[in-house]
């Protein structure tokens, strides 16, 4: 699983406060005194698969060093619609100014954590492990492939340096034949210690890529009788994994083809929000 160092949660979350409050909270600092104190409660108005409750602690704790703030259940956990999830005594300026960004996290993470556990129970059947992509937020990787895998599914490179994933567009970069075999030659030499992935958009290439010694095969935008073929044709010389047009309506019977691996962008770049609140009771 992805490491949230306690440094990395501070950096983050202090850039995602200074982008909100500006200047200062114009309003909550016009209309509340600086001591006066509340207790607050974060709630799910849904069924949530929870993620990211270090980083909302930590926005009261830099708003109020000396706030008092228990998390009721922990990241990774599901809870039921009107689950209390937080508790937060603090000073009420540190609520007001710190409660859309407290939320946003949770909210976005929570939502990811979610969808990636529904796709993971629909293959959980299977000898299939449910993959993300990078098709991820801009400056939110790390926390996004941390909310995967507390939903339950499993994380794919985390960028351009820790494998080797040779695309159509960098075979079409290349000039003669046998270009599969010899992006795969090149890899190899350039970066001995990392596995190799080919994309493979026909069975064809996805024979040339076993042939070729690829580590993993990503059979893309097949058919399901066409990533039957390509499964059969590899055997165990490659591992496999299916990309493109999946949905939560045809997993199981991709996951029934017998890939190795299902890599879903939808688990990021489309996992809705879910609906959390924070409410003053004091």
């Amino acid at each position: 699983m992805p490491e949230l160092t306690d440094e990395y949660i501070r950096s983050h979350v202090a850039s995602a406060l200074a982008e909100d409050i500006g200047l200062g909270d114009a309003t909550t600092n016009a209309i509340v005194n600086a001591n006066h104190r509340s207790t607050a409660f974060i709630t799910a108005r849904e069924e949530v698969v929870l993620c990211g409750l270090s980083l909302a602690k930590e926005v009261f704790n830099q708003l109020d060093p000396e706030s008092e703030i228990q998390n009721l259940h922990e990241d990774g956990h599901q809870i039921n619609e009107n689950g209390k999830i937080m508790s937060i005594m603090a000073t009420t300026r540190a609520l007001l100014t710190g409660e859309r960004t407290a939320l946003n996290f949770i909210q976005r993470l929570s939502g990811i954590a979610t969808m990636a556990s529904l796709y993971a129970n629909e293959a959980k059947d299977s000898n299939t492990l449910i993959l993300d992509t990078r098709k991820t937020t801009p400056g939110w990787r790390l926390l996004e492939k941390y909310a995967v895998q507390c939903g339950g599914a499993r994380n794919h490179r985390r960028g351009l340096d820790d494998m080797i994933m040779i695309k159509d567009n960098h075979l079409a970069s290349m000039d003669g034949p046998n270009r599969i075999a010899r992006a795969i030659d090149l890899a190899r030499k350039n970066s001995p210690g990392l596995k190799i992935e080919v994309e493979a958009d026909t069975v064809v290439q996805a024979r040339q890529a076993a042939d070729a010694g690829a580590d993993i095969i990503l059979l893309d935008n097949m058919s399901v009788d066409e990533l039957r073929e390509a499964v059969s044709v590899i055997g165990n010389r490659s591992q496999t994994e299916a990309s493109g047009r999946i949905n939560i309506y045809n997993i199981q019977e991709i996951a029934s083809t017998g890939v190795n691996y299902i890599s879903v962008g939808a688990i990021t770049h489309s996992a809705p929000a879910v609906d959390v609140s924070l409410e003053i009771i004091k």
